[in-house]
């Protein structure tokens, strides 16, 4: 083998080792950014989905923010105008309840109160009282009970009011009472589960 045959021999054997070395550093490379680029990928994903998270989660407290303000705004018209109608609805009880202290019945029903109240007094010390509207029926009610009857210095809207004082009791068959009573004790119920 002559010198030129060695260094073209030389020449080709240095070239090939040189493309391997280049491809095997390549092929390296090329290995080393896929995997970077899976990484970033993988990375990548995990900051969009928690970004989805976060940002699914500020929507939904967001929404339920909307929805708690708009549910006591509700609550407020509903309150509201369950008040206007027990207003609406105690006014005509109170105007009924007027009405009936202009009624025959109702001097029968003091009568009744009072002939009650006498029996639940027995023989003990009785005081009955009418509210100063019903004045007009004190005499008629006297002689027709036989109980003597005041006139209330405060108005209870009709009925009969007594004490007996020796036993410390208060008979109260008065209409402010019950109209008070009921007042508190009223409540709209309704909805699905009263249905």
């Amino acid at each position: 083998m002559t010198i030129d045959e060695k260094l073209s021999h030389f020449y080709d054997i240095t070239v090939e080792e040189a493309h391997e070395k280049a491809a095997a550093i390549l092929n390296e490379h090329k290995a080393a950014l896929e995997k970077m680029a899976e990484e970033h990928k993988t990375l990548s994903e995990e900051n969009a989905q928690t970004q989805i998270k976060a940002e699914t989660a500020s929507a939904r407290r967001e929404i339920n923010k909307a929805l708690s303000a708009e549910q006591l705004t509700i609550k407020r018209d509903w309150t509201r105008k369950q008040n206007e109608l027990k207003e609406k609805i105690f006014s005509e009880v109170k105007g009924l309840l007027e009405s009936f202290t202009k009624t025959p019945e109702y001097e029968n029903y003091l009568t009744a109160k009072i002939k009650e109240a006498l029996d639940f007094a027995g023989n003990d010390e009785i005081t009955i009282y009418l509210s100063p509207e019903d004045s007009s029926f004190a005499e008629k009610l006297q002689q027709t009970t036989g109980a003597a009857i005041l006139l209330s210095k405060d108005s209870f809207l009709g009925g009969i009011r007594a004490t007996i004082p020796h036993k410390n009791i208060l008979i109260d068959h008065s209409f402010a009472g019950n109209f008070e009573a009921a007042y508190k004790e009223f409540k709209f119920d309704g909805g699905p589960e009263h249905e």
